[in-house]
């Protein structure tokens, strides 16, 4: 088998070197130091005394071939080790990085000679002359030893000056410590690149395509990818956290850029319904452009790679980004973004806990997006993809395999009218054979975050359902403000008759209460609140929630799919009950999906 990589000592003075020379491509140089500033202490104090501190692992681009026919050797591209290259720039450099709120900031690392210590610079050592205040004055070019030597000793006369010159010298000499480099050929492919980096890496963290396709996006500036990137990431970080507006706005080229004048609009954005990663919106956006599901592939096209000549041409890399840019707006638009949320609400999912499946969110706005490039009618738009949406919900479409699901989905969807390509997915996978058994038998689970449950409360809010036996509240007031979810079939009064956690805590057994309904039922059994329910709608004394009307009391518990069993039931009618329930769920969810 041959070589994959091979594995070299450079002095740090070497590869700073070609990092300022653009020899190495370091993608997460702006992105934000995850490192705590101790870290970087610890970092240089292992440096010092020659501990050592791990390898740094780069892949090498492809050579490609030029418009001129000629060819161009393949940078180097970082892809462990920004961290560490992260903090000798900014200890011992003395540059800027940005921390986790896109703010930068300065880590200064302090130096006690004759300890032999490094800290964190903070206002005692500030004010201690036995401390060097900031080890980079150390490492300046024009920086002179014997001065800073002198001017130590002056200020702290009882310092030896053979000593201080000794452990001064030895902290300056950190540039020319080896620090090793293992380099993975240009041709090893990306399966294999993330199982060499787990197999090295000493806390085994596999590194998806995501990662190298944000680190082959940041890594080539002629067609600006360090923009592009930070683009991705400052709108993955602003729609999460708003805030982060202002620190974001500092970066002058950043700001002055049309990425950061598609995604101002996120400042007064606090919907958090879908809140996309970095990995999220690659996906979206290089699905819906290049009908490709697969990450690996756009790895490829940014490396140029040309899939039926199997060279890499410079063409392709400048194509893939001009695509992938457009793609990248198409994503941020504000009109885009916010009329798929409206849809996913438009279909009951108004609280980001019920939505348990980010590939099913992913496909829906990359078919939003296609059928808006198609200029398919926005009335149709919103109700395919709501559809599309809550069917790959309920038959765990993205579930395995998604990327495959995702190529085939969209190739099929592009080539032939959509609808009738769901129609065919509804008679193959929704027949009633799904409804009146798998489906019920996917409801045999305690989770209140499972898909069927979750698609439940979808159907209640999307028919405006009531709580249970309330009569103002209903089931989407409830879900958007603290957790309601409650038993039918009190908990502890299962308990009290032998039931374990596993038994009385069943979906079916579920429903969305007021926390004073559920207060005053406390551990009671159906058939004694029922008894006090049925006296409440004759005198018109309010026990249970409001509701004092026998019709109001029948409606209520049909949108709640109570079977009649409960009004005199105890814990032996308990497990006909679920029965019963999960069959009227899974019908009044399959009445829910038909009308989307």
């Amino acid at each position: 088998m041959p070589q994959l990589y091979s594995v070299n000592q450079h002095p740090i003075q070497t590869l700073l070197t070609w990092i300022r020379s653009d020899e190495i491509a370091v993608p997460e140089i702006q992105r934000p130091f995850v490192w705590e500033a101790s870290k970087v202490r610890d970092f240089i104090d292992s440096l010092y005394f020659g501990y050592p501190v791990g390898y740094l692992i780069s892949w090498r681009n492809p050579s490609v071939r030029l418009r001129d026919g000629s060819s161009a050797a393949g940078k180097r591209i970082l892809i462990d080790g920004q961290q560490r290259i992260t903090a000798l720039n900014a200890a011992i450099l003395g540059h800027q990085v940005v921390d986790k709120n896109y703010r930068n900031t300065n880590i200064t690392i302090a130096f006690h000679p004759g300890d032999e210590k490094f800290a964190v610079l903070n206002p005692a050592i500030q004010n201690n002359k036995e401390w060097i205040n900031d080890i980079a004055k150390i490492f300046e070019p024009n920086s002179n030893l014997f001065l800073l030597i002198e001017a130590y000793c002056e200020i702290n006369p009882n310092s030896n000056r053979g000593t201080i010159g000794n452990q001064l010298e030895r902290l300056k000499s950190i540039l020319n410590n080896p620090l090793g480099l293992i380099e993975l050929n240009s041709d090893v492919e990306l399966e294999t690149v993330s199982e060499i980096f787990t197999r090295i890496n000493s806390k085994g963290v596999r590194l998806n395509a995501a990662d190298f396709v944000m680190s082959k996006i940041a890594a080539n500036r002629n067609y600006d990818g360090h923009l592009l990137r930070k683009c991705i990431d400052c709108f993955c970080h602003l729609d999460k956290y708003p805030g982060a507006y202002n620190d974001i706005s500092t970066d002058e080229e950043f700001a002055n850029t049309e990425y950061f004048n598609a995604m101002r609009w996120l400042r007064n954005e606090n919907e958090d319904l879908y809140n996309p990663t970095y990995s999220d919106m690659l996906r979206v956006t290089f699905t819906s452009e290049f009908k490709r599901g697969k990450l690996e592939d756009l790895v490829a096209l940014l490396s140029g790679g040309n899939f039926k000549t199997l060279e890499f041409e410079d063409t392709i890399i400048e194509e893939t980004f001009s695509r992938l840019k457009v793609a990248i707006m198409r994503f941020m638009n504000e009109t885009n973004f916010k009329r798929f949320i409206m849809i996913l609400r438009s279909a009951g999912f108004v609280n980001s806990s019920m939505i348990r499946s980010k590939n099913a969110v992913n496909f829906a706005y990359i078919l939003y997006l296609t059928l808006r490039a198609q200029k398919v009618n926005p009335t149709i738009i919103e109700k395919f993809v709501r559809r599309w949406f809550v069917m790959s919900l309920l038959t765990r479409r993205y579930s395995s395999s998604f990327e495959t699901r995702f190529s085939d989905d969209i190739q099929k969807i592009s080539k032939q009218n959509a609808q009738d390509y769901l129609h065919e997915l509804e008679r193959a996978e929704l027949s009633d054979v799904f409804w009146d058994v798998g489906f019920i038998q996917n409801m045999n689970t305690r989770s209140k975050t499972s898909i069927p449950f979750c698609v439940f409360l979808a159907s209640q809010v999307y028919r405006n359902d009531k709580g249970f036996l309330s009569t103002s509240h209903t089931v989407q007031n409830l879900l958007e403000g603290a957790s309601h979810v409650h038993h039918v079939f009190p908990s502890n009064y299962l308990k009290k008759n032998g039931y374990n956690q596993n038994r009385y805590n069943q979906i079916a057994n579920y429903v969305v209460m007021q926390r004073e309904i559920n207060i005053a039922i406390k551990d009671a059994p159906p058939s004694v609140y029922f008894a006090s329910l049925r006296q409440q709608c004759e005198n018109g004394n309010s026990i249970y929630g409001g509701i004092t009307n026998p019709d109001d009391l029948r409606n209520n518990l049909k949108d709640n799919c109570i079977p009649n069993i409960a009004k005199n039931a105890d814990h032996t009618d308990y497990d006909e009950f679920l029965e019963q329930r999960k069959i009227l769920m899974s019908n009044k969810i399959r009445n829910y999906y038909k009308s989307l």
